[in-house]
């Protein structure tokens, strides 16, 4: 539950608000008496959370510009103007006016303050020295903008004129920023007779503001918002009425309460009811307590942030943990259905095998059995790829004439591959696998000069090149007609041979990898 502390030159009401509900707990007068049996009162409620607002006559409004400043450096010139201004600086605030655009870029401030502090600072000691949570201290013009928004003011100038308990209230708000505020002392007066009343001091304010040229002479009408006590709404609407200068829209106070969002209030309140149930509800951001009186609000807001941060969390931690719980029972369900066909499976294969012949094996044996024969199949070759290759290499050369081609089967062990002729992919020198076709060719340059062994020689190169220009296939071993290293020697007369001889003869062996 939240209390208010309502301010008057009269007395000071305690309240309790809760949900939009204001109940009168406390009554105490201004004097050493009031402030005693106030700080009994707070005896059994020092943690409670508190909003001040003062409703008191003799507050200051002075306008100022300073420089165009953000953070630390505003609020040291801030603070500097409020000290120039006010002896006492302890409840006062600076409101912004919005910037200044010109030459030199300035920021307009409403300095204000009460021209007493004295009647409230014992009493914000008193709440200091019990414990209890100061949210703030209000003064009823801080609250006026907020009100006008809720009654419907949506921009440009305005009057809020309400009757509080304190007396007349009549603040001036231009474009959603307080500007001006005055409180009147009223006496008990028939409703004809207050109307005409607040007919007339809002005419004198209106004219006093036109003087400090706060009001433009000449301009639209200004919109003033009456509210007005209950039961006298059709006295105001008679006296009240609009000329150049004002334009009256008149308001029930219950009406009014309605609007701001009051649900309930004690019997007699006046229009006070409506800026109390604000502060709480749509407090302003500047108001008058200095930081060290809100210590103990200030440090209860982090208690609570901690703690919504800490619920935050664990609810997070709930819903992770809930989505982990739906997966885990989704994968549940899953292995049951994986367990229900896999004992399906089995027993359809345990079906199967019990059609089979007997064996002297065991199942494993024959299926291993089954693999080895099916890799034999596939490592079964046949001559016929190696023949193709071979046709279509000789076909580039017709000088070449075989007489053997032997074709087998063998497992090249500790054969180093051969280097590939320059030029032919790197893929024809790839090693050996475990068996190997073999293709044995033997044969003759027939069209050369048998004494031009070079010819020969390079013609035999020539076709082994060709071979293995397909990567798939690799030359293990190639005998030229004649021995052409530094360490062979030529000897006999090789052109001395009848036309009638044998030409040289050369041998080419190739292989190529089964898949």
């Amino acid at each position: 539950m939240k209390h208010l502390l309502y301010f008057t030159a009269a007395d000071h009401s305690i309240y309790a608000w809760k949900s939009g509900r204001l109940e009168l707990l406390a009554r105490f007068a201004g004097d050493d008496t009031g402030l005693s049996g106030f700080r009994e009162f707070l005896a059994s409620r020092g943690g409670s959370l508190f909003y001040a607002v003062a409703d008191l006559a003799g507050e200051d409004f002075h306008e100022e510009q300073i420089p165009y400043l953000r953070g630390n450096d505003r609020e040291q010139v801030v603070q500097r103007r409020l000290a120039q201004r006010y002896r006492d600086t302890r409840l006062a605030t600076a409101l912004t006016l919005g910037a200044v655009k010109g030459e030199r870029r300035n920021e307009r401030l409403l300095l204000t303050s009460f021209t007493n502090t004295q009647l409230l600072a014992p009493w914000l000691d008193a709440l200091g020295e019990a414990g209890a949570k100061l949210a703030g201290v209000y003064s009823v013009p801080l609250l006026a903008p907020a009100l006008a928004s809720r009654l419907g003011v949506r921009g440009g100038r305005a009057f809020v004129v309400s009757a509080n308990s304190a007396g007349l209230r009549q603040c001036f708000v231009e474009e959603g920023r307080l500007r001006f505020a005055r409180l009147e002392r009223t006496v008990e007066m028939v409703p004809e007779a207050f109307a005409a009343f607040v007919r007339t001091e809002t005419g004198r304010l209106a004219q006093y503001l036109s003087t400090l040229r706060v009001l433009p002479r000449d301009g639209p009408p200004v919109q003033v918002i009456v509210v007005a006590p209950p039961g006298q709404r059709p006295a105001f609407e008679r006296a009240l009425v609009s000329d150049a200068r004002l334009s009256f829209v008149t308001l029930d106070a219950a009406e009014a309460a309605r609007k701001a969002g009051v649900k309930s209030a004690p019997e007699g309140t006046g229009a006070e009811q409506l800026y109390l149930h604000l502060a709480v509800k749509r407090p302003p951001r500047e108001q008058f307590a200095r930081s060290e009186d809100r210590r103990s609000f200030h440090i209860w807001q982090m208690q609570r942030g901690l703690v919504a941060a800490g619920a935050l969390g664990l609810a997070a931690c709930a819903l992770y943990a809930g989505a982990i719980w739906v997966d885990a029972y989704g994968m549940r369900g899953e292995m049951g259905d994986l367990r229900a066909e896999t004992l399906q499976a089995t027993q359809q294969y345990q079906r199967i095998t019990s059609a089979f012949p007997v064996t002297q094996t065991t199942t494993d044996n024959l299926r291993a059995t089954v693999n080895e024969f099916r890799n034999l199949a596939r490592r079964t070759a046949a001559p016929r790829d190696m023949l193709v290759h071979v046709s279509k290499v000789m076909n580039d050369f017709p000088q070449i004439e075989l007489d053997a081609v032997v074709w087998r089967l063998e497992r090249p062990d500790g054969r180093a591959p051969v280097a590939p002729a320059p030029g032919t992919p790197a893929a024809g020198n790839a090693p050996p696998s475990e068996i190997a076709q073999v293709l044995e060719l033997s044969g003759r340059v027939s069209a050369a000069q048998r004494s031009d062994y070079r010819a020969i020689t390079a013609e035999v190169q020539e076709f082994a090149s060709a071979l293995r220009a397909d990567p798939a296939y690799r030359v293990l071993r190639t005998q030229l007609p004649f021995d052409v290293t530094s360490e062979g020697t030529l000897s006999g007369d090789i052109g001395a041979a009848s036309e009638g001889g044998e030409a040289p003869r050369f041998t080419i062996v190739i292989a190529r990898d089964l898949p």
